[in-house]
């Protein structure tokens, strides 16, 4: 990968198509990587580093179909956008099927550079927005989480260190003991034996 950057695949039997897609998809400059079955697309997605699939729907053993329901099956692959390549033109059943199992679009072939290019930068800075969001969200949870442990433990009847005033500037105060407040609470009873 170039510089650590997620890549392209493109998935179909016919160098020529390969080919075609790699032209249409150049000017973008994201790297691309090549697969001729359905079996190698799985072991390219398996091995990471995969952005997005353009993927032709009708190959031979195992189908595009059957590479996305498999997608669809493995948590590291499952959130990775798929554009479905058909050759069939308007196909309403493929359509209804492609669309429940998850595939971000579909589209005839031959393609129609700019528009691909257009769908594929889409939905490659689409990826890049929910990585970045996925990535503050477990920042957080951590943040949280260390909060939790922190009040879990103020509130803690054994809780060794005392929480400190919310204004700086006043001095922690501890008893002649060491502990907290014990000074305040020795001033308070020599001042109700002092009214007595």
């Amino acid at each position: 990968m170039a510089g650590g950057e997620e890549k392209v695949l493109l998935v179909d039997d016919h160098e020529d198509n390969l080919f075609a897609l790699e032209s249409a998809l150049a000017p973008l400059g994201q790297p691309l990587e090549r697969a001729t079955s359905g079996n190698d697309a799985l072991k390219s997605l398996l091995r990471g580093g995969i952005a997005l699939v353009l993927l032709d729907v009708v190959m031979p053993q195992v189908s595009g179909l059957d590479v996305v329901r498999y997608m669809q099956r493995v948590e590291q692959t499952q959130h990775i956008p798929v554009i479905l390549l058909t050759g069939f033109g308007r196909d309403s059943e493929l359509a209804r099927v492609a669309y429940r199992l998850g595939v971000a679009d579909l589209v005839m072939k031959p393609v129609d550079p700019w528009s691909l290019r257009t769908k594929v930068r889409y939905l490659l800075a689409q990826r890049r927005r929910m990585q970045a969001l996925d990535i503050q969200v477990r920042l957080q949870d951590v943040e949280l989480r260390s909060l939790r442990s922190q009040l879990e433990a103020a509130r803690s009847p054994h809780a060794a260190v005392p929480l400190p005033h919310p204004d700086v500037r006043v001095p922690h105060q501890q008893g002649p003991h060491g502990q907290p407040g014990e000074d305040r609470k020795q001033r308070s009873q020599f001042a109700e034996e002092g009214e007595a």
